[in-house]
């Protein structure tokens, strides 16, 4: 089952949307966006206290991401990248996008902000910036 309850239908969501997210990191940048996308369903807290499922985070309006209208997003996934959406739904995580529920790519080569939507920045991978709420503010992700 994973650490969320999910289908086949939703796994392949959650895949689609790492690859059009982070396709150019390679497999690891795509594993940390597949952990902000599963600690936004498991967050009750902040904007996210009604959101529960995959589908949920995916399609979130606001506040969703900016992958869903890219053309990586409306093919089916690969095998491996279902293979990498089952690593994360077994619980695997990935430093600095453990924690966060947020991430952006800075132009060229910009520095990270220090706070994004008055988050703070967990760290950089590639080029995302990745930003997780202070501890004790979203529990279920700390």
């Amino acid at each position: 089952m994973g650490i969320i309850k999910h289908t086949s239908k939703e796994r392949d969501l959650l895949a689609r949307l790492m690859r059009a997210e982070a396709v150019g990191e390679g497999d690891l940048g795509m594993l940390m966006v597949g952990n902000v996308i599963l600690n936004r369903a498991l967050a009750s807290c902040l904007t996210f206290k009604n959101i529960r499922t995959i589908s949920d985070v995916v399609y979130q309006n606001p506040g969703g991401f900016a992958g869903v209208n890219s053309s990586l997003f409306f093919s089916n996934p690969t095998t491996k990248e279902q293979a990498l959406a089952d690593r994360i739904l077994r619980g695997e995580y990935y430093h600095p996008a453990t924690n966060s529920l947020w991430f952006y790519a800075p132009s060229g080569t910009d520095a990270c902000k220090t706070t994004w939507w008055d988050q703070r920045l967990a760290g950089r991978y590639k080029a995302h910036c990745f930003y997780q709420p202070d501890t004790g503010v979203c529990v279920e992700i700390h």
